[in-house]
């Protein structure tokens, strides 16, 4: 299974497990040998299903690996990623079709949940499917009345619909620092809501998501970075406070809603405000190329990595700290970031939950004459031992909670031992962290020798733009039906009229 969201790949994985299905994923957060443990046991038969990004399909050692497996169907998640004028391209996912060079042709399934028609022959085409079975569901979604209300006072306006529509409810907003902002403001109002957005921790966004789920608030206030992979029936509402940048991912959201069959409503709140930021979104997304080679050197400056250096190597990325020690403008440098991302030279990840990784840098004879002297770390070093295999040889992902429980010990006190030992220079600890990673796949290159391929640059744009001016032409709609209009946009030509949505409301009214 071929997917680009290693969020979403670790949660399958843990939902297939649950189920007794054997599953694993690979991913750009695990060290050499950790996927080649992965791969070894992939060859052995130890896994239903195996995960990995684009990135590491088309590596030599993932290749040789598989063709030693008899290989069932290539999945390819996240499908519209393929095509250019999809609405999340991604470079990497051009080239999986090159696997075939090294292993035999496998039956090949491609999965997205909304593309147009284009992006769905584009999918095809990418892919060389000849002839290929196409099976579309009905983009109507008939238990979902869609609603737009143009407001300038988007607050009284939710707190209307919270509090009119009974039930559990999604409002999506844009910025991180929103999400706590409309909660509070609905908390206050005696509603009961709570906030989600990727910069709070793994295990605390577990919390509020399993909270929501089992209905102990109703409202959860999110990012985009909230919905993947949760499927909870009985949501009456979702709100989008501020404007979608695609049909595609406005269709997604809202259709977290309804899910069990009864009345539920997707309502869009807009003004001319969101319409200034939506144009503002196109030159912060799409800045100039003079600008992204600016911001392709500042990244290796930033890292202290000479011209000629740096391939593969992974890095601990923090856009804030990479702004402010720049002076630059955060969402612009990110932009770019991924548009260099795009051109091939570097991996930006999302926000990942790296483990804690301890190394002993010390021979057995060593550590034995420190375990002499001291009883409670020969204790502690054998139950590291017992514990993590290969701990001499590479260094291995720890969980202290677990290392605290086996050793009847608290997690501070681990954590402190570890900092010992590491400062003894016995071992190597590396602390975990929740950061997104950059890898560098390429050394790095002088302004001249970067290239960019200015032709699909500016298609992206072209179509980036034109899926802003379809979101616009949407929420200013006010004579076709909404859930027609949707259809449309999907290639799908509905009939009959929902009666459901704002736009047939108003007609059956006159």
């Amino acid at each position: 299974m071929v997917t680009p969201l290693i969020a979403l790949m670790k949660d399958q994985v843990k939902n297939l497990l649950k189920k007794g299905i054997k599953a694993v994923a690979i991913h750009s957060g695990m060290s050499p040998n950790e996927i080649d443990i992965v791969l070894d046991n992939m060859i052995y038969g130890a896994y239903k299903f195996v995960y990995l990004s684009p990135e590491r399909l088309k590596t030599d050692i993932f290749r040789y690996r598989a063709s030693k497996v008899k290989i069932s169907f290539l999945v390819v998640d996240e499908a519209h990623c393929i095509s250019q004028w999809g609405y999340d391209f991604r470079k990497e996912y051009l080239k999986i079709k090159e696997v075939f060079n090294s292993i035999p042709r496998v039956p090949i399934i491609a999965l997205t949940a909304s593309a147009t028609p284009n992006v769905i022959d584009d999918i095809c085409d990418r892919l060389s499917m000849v002839d290929p079975a196409k099976f579309i569901g009905s983009f109507k979604r008939e238990s979902l009345s869609y609603v737009v209300r143009q407001t300038d006072d988007k607050y009284g306006q939710l707190l209307r619909i919270s509090k009119g529509i009974k039930g559990s409810g999604i409002v999506y907003v844009r910025e991180r620092k929103k999400c706590i902002e409309l909660a509070s403001f609905l908390k206050s109002q005696g509603l009961k809501a709570d906030s989600y957005h990727a910069g709070f921790s793994p295990k605390y966004r577990d919390e509020i998501q399993l909270r929501w789920m089992r209905r102990d608030f109703d409202i959860i206030v999110c990012t985009n970075a909230f919905g993947m992979g949760i499927d909870k029936p009985d949501v009456r509402f979702v709100c989008h406070f501020d404007m979608p940048e695609s049909m595609e991912a406005y269709y997604q959201e809202a259709g977290r809603a309804g899910r069990d069959g009864l009345k539920s409503f997707a309502i869009l709140l807009w003004n001319s405000k969101d319409i200034s930021r939506l144009k503002r979104i196109i030159s912060i997304s799409f800045s100039n190329e003079e600008y992204i080679r600016d911001i392709y050197q500042k990244i290796y400056q930033y890292y202290n990595i000479a011209y000629g250096d740096g391939k593969d190597e992974v890095r601990k990325f923090n856009l804030e700290d990479f702004g402010k020690k720049y002076g630059l403008n955060y969402a612009m440098a990110y932009y770019a970031l991924k548009n260099i991302e795009n051109e091939g030279y570097l991996e930006l990840t999302e926000e990942l939950d790296n483990p804690s990784r301890v190394m002993f840098i010390v021979g057995r004879e060593e550590l034995y004459l420190l375990q002499l002297k001291d009883n409670v770390l020969d204790t502690f070093i054998k139950t590291l031992l017992r514990l993590y295999e290969g701990i001499f040889s590479y260094s291995v992902s720890i969980d202290e909670e677990y290392i605290a429980r086996v050793t009847r010990n608290s997690i501070i006190n681990v954590k402190t031992i570890l900092l010992r030992l590491s400062r003894l220079n016995i071992l190597k600890y590396i602390p975990g962290s929740v950061s997104p990673l950059i890898i560098f796949k390429e050394e790095r290159l002088i302004d001249k020798g970067l290239y960019i391929d200015s032709k699909a640059y500016l298609m992206r744009k072209e179509a980036f733009v034109n899926r802003i001016d379809t979101v616009i032409e949407y929420a200013s709609n006010n004579s076709e039906c909404r859930s027609k209009v949707i259809s449309k946009y999907f290639g799908e030509n509905i009939d009959k009229e929902c009666m459901e949505c704002d736009i047939c409301r108003i007609k059956a009214a006159q």
